[in-house]
């Protein structure tokens, strides 16, 4: 896989799920992860916040991550107009 591709999560969480098969079938990590083409760093990165999730759940996920991204930005955004409307008001140009 080229370096820094974005995965889908339905995607992370369907590579998980075979990665758990192989480890009970007596894979090493470094095998499991060579078949899946990630590196341990991932596998392990994406096992702490994907770990129990089903495909419906993480993709869920990713769109309530997106939703507050957007959401800070628009608070930030307000918070500085303010910021901005407070020093006009006072006459600190």
């Amino acid at each position: 896989m080229p370096k820094g591709k974005r995965i889908a999560a339905e995607e992370i969480v369907s590579k998980l799920r075979l990665a758990e098969v192989e480890l009970a079938r007596g894979s090493s990590i470094e095998d499991v992860c060579k078949k899946l083409q990630i590196s341990p760093q991932s596998f392990y990165r994406w096992r702490k916040e994907y770990g129990g999730l089903e495909i419906d759940q993480a993709k869920r996920l990713k769109d309530l991550e997106r939703e507050n991204a957007r959401l800070k930005r628009l608070v930030a955004d307000q918070a500085l107009d303010n910021a901005m409307l407070r020093d006009v008001a006072s006459g600190n140009f």
